[in-house]
């Protein structure tokens, strides 16, 4: 029985801020490797687990190019891109996997992961794979249970039950518990009866619809709406937006976990981190004597216990101790590591305020490639682009803006009006206002640029687009 991994990537990550944002939250970061995002470890640890097969990867259609592009970079040939319309909640999301992989495979079973975890011993991982996947093909719906190793209290817990027969390691459901006190996680580690909830599961696929159309039909209806009316877009499958709106938004514990009898528990060790805040980053990282995790240009004296991240300038620190200092070219996060939880406060700060900080960088990614702002001031702004090769802007116009640009390296072609230019390094062209015209990289190595935009009105959604490669046309706010 084939075992379908399920990569749920829909997740924002706002209590990393600012490194974690709307539009590129943690999970395509490289937070616990250099060398690899959460998403690519995610997909790497897979590899060498008995039975499982290429996955399928769930997530929003403004994530969709970042998903595809790093799935490419590590090698991955996905099963199905499949586009959530709008955000439903974990149940609604494995249902829509569930229906599409039971099309193939009726008896298929799914492994569903979150796509921001970390897991250090990914050999004990795929053993608690194994054995979750014999609960599962008798038609048990099992999750991991992290055997504690701190009275965690940012966790949620499950507390196990009677062992089940014939089944190595394996319990029955006996309660979840919702995050409990600083004294009630400390009894439940000393009872040795509670795991943290990983979140994360391994089930029949065949079963978990049949519990779903017990206590959640009306997720179960509008999922398969959803899913029967879904339509192909390039590599991705999107679901249909009215019907899988008209789903509940809920989380697969609240819809099944915590009322089926099918449910199980498999407890294991294997270094897991749900990496849901600074504090938790810490903790897992390598550290000095003194208990600090640097990264970047950072110079310290005095500094105990404490966490510093510098993404484009030195930061100094001097006495100080149990901090997170985090710093991004347009923010810098000062928290007291018991407050990490709180950072969610003021993302949102940010949202009720009307600011951008909260969503985008200030480099944006785009399928093919990324701006960045430098300057900006009345009626002019200054971006610098990075277009990969091969790749193309979309044919646009703009009604309130002029463009200059100017290549640093390598190859710009250049569609200006009727006429068709070629530009190398140090040269440069003018697009007036109102003119078609379209940036294309046609080397082999990626084209930088600066774009100097001059007019009465810079908004990225001055955009009137007439082609594109990646069938962006209802997207009027992007290049």
């Amino acid at each position: 029985m084939n075992i379908q991994p399920v990569i749920l990537c829909g997740g924002s990550g706002t209590r990393l801020w600012p490194l974690s944002r709307s539009t590129y939250p943690k999970q395509f970061l490289r937070l616990t490797s250099t060398d690899r995002t959460m998403l690519q470890e995610t997909l790497v640890r897979l590899k060498g687990a008995e039975h499982v097969g290429e996955p399928m990867v769930l997530c929003n259609e403004e994530h969709r190019f970042l998903v595809a592009e790093q799935l490419r970079a590590i090698g991955v040939n996905p099963k199905l891109l499949m586009l959530e319309p709008v955000g439903r909640n974990t149940a609604p999301a494995v249902a829509a996997a569930a229906i599409a992989a039971s099309r193939d495979d009726p008896d298929v079973l799914l492994l569903v992961l979150a796509s921001d975890h970390s897991i250090q011993d990914t050999p004990a991982f795929h053993r608690a794979i194994a054995t979750a996947s014999k609960a599962a093909r008798q038609g048990l719906l099992a999750t991991f249970g992290i055997i504690p190793d701190a009275p965690e209290t940012g966790y949620g817990y499950i507390r196990r039950g009677a062992a089940l027969p014939d089944l190595d390691n394996t319990f029955a459901i006996g309660q979840f518990v919702e995050k409990p006190d600083a004294a009630t996680a400390q009894r439940f580690l000393e009872s040795q009866e509670y795991f943290w909830n990983s979140g994360m599961f391994l089930l029949s696929a065949r079963a978990f619809l049949e519990e779903l159309a017990v206590f959640q039909p009306a997720v179960l209806a509008a999922v398969r709406a959803a899913v029967g009316e879904s339509r192909k877009d390039l590599d991705f499958l999107r679901l249909d937006e009215k019907a899988f709106s008209e789903s509940p938004s809920i989380s697969i514990d609240y819809a099944v976990m915590e009322k089926t009898k099918l449910g199980a528990v498999v407890p294991v060790e294997m270094g897991w981190s749900d990496v849901g805040s600074w504090d938790a980053l810490w903790e897992i990282h390598d550290k000095t004597a003194e208990g600090n995790v640097y990264e970047g240009d950072v110079l310290a004296s005095e500094v105990t216990n404490t966490y510093i991240k510098a993404e484009n300038r030195m930061v100094a620190a001097v006495g100080v101790e149990n901090l997170v200092i985090v710093e991004t070219a347009d923010a810098v996060l000062v928290v007291d590591k018991r407050s990490a939880q709180n950072v969610k406060a003021v993302v949102d700060q940010l949202k009720s305020e009307a600011r951008t900080e909260h969503a985008i960088h200030r480099r944006v990614y785009r399928p093919w490639g990324s701006y960045e702002g430098i300057d900006a001031g009345a009626r002019y702004q200054v971006k610098r682009l990075t277009v990969n090769p091969g790749c193309k802007l979309s044919l646009q116009m703009h009604h309130h803006r002029a463009e200059h640009w100017i290549v640093v390296s390598g190859t710009a072609r250049i569609t200006r009006g009727d006429e068709e230019i070629l530009l190398t390094e140090n040269q440069s062209t003018y697009i007036p206002l109102g003119t078609k015209h379209r940036l294309e990289n046609p080397g082999l190595v990626p084209l930088q640029l600066i774009e100097v935009q001059s007019g009465s009105y810079l908004g990225e959604d001055d955009i009137v687009r007439f082609a594109d490669d990646w069938n962006r046309g209802e997207e009027k706010s992007k290049k």
